[in-house]
């Protein structure tokens, strides 16, 4: 995230926001109070190591998507490199009746479908097309599908 001055920072961050949601059944306040949001497992495409992001996901047609907007910047979160390297991992997601985990099989959506999907996502949530209004790369979207 582009707002932290360092890689600790947004770890503590995601670490802190990742606590608030397993303890409150898939819920958390700040920034993210009301959004649907999942704790997504990744392994390091360079470092093979176990990642975790807290994301906002996107309900659309029945279907689960996320985006890598990283607020507009001009690159990608690093957890869109992960997932282009290892597609299959776990998540956890918070639902209506608590948290549900599950391993999921990411696909990067080609331009077409990207295109009307996040066209979706930003008239559900507006602050998405300021995201894209904010950076010249087309914000990646990734469908989670139940592996």
């Amino acid at each position: 995230m582009s707002e932290f001055p360092d890689a600790a920072s947004a770890h503590a961050f995601n670490s802190n926001i990742a606590e608030e949601f397993r303890a409150n059944d898939g819920k958390v306040g700040g920034p993210f109070e009301g959004a649907n949001m999942m704790l997504l497992h990744t392994t390091g495409a360079k470092s093979g190591q176990p990642r975790l992001a807290p994301l906002v996901y996107h309900p659309v047609d029945g279907k689960i998507f996320i985006a890598g907007s990283k607020g507009g910047a001009p690159t990608s979160p690093d957890w869109v490199h992960n997932l282009r390297a290892h597609p299959r991992v776990p998540i956890e997601i918070g639902t209506s009746s608590g948290i549900e985990a599950y391993d999921a099989l990411a696909r990067e959506l080609p331009e077409d479908e990207r295109a009307v999907t996040y066209a979706a996502i930003a008239a559900a949530v507006p602050a998405f097309a300021d995201y894209q209004s904010k950076t010249t790369r087309p914000i990646p979207v990734f469908e989670l599908v139940r592996a």
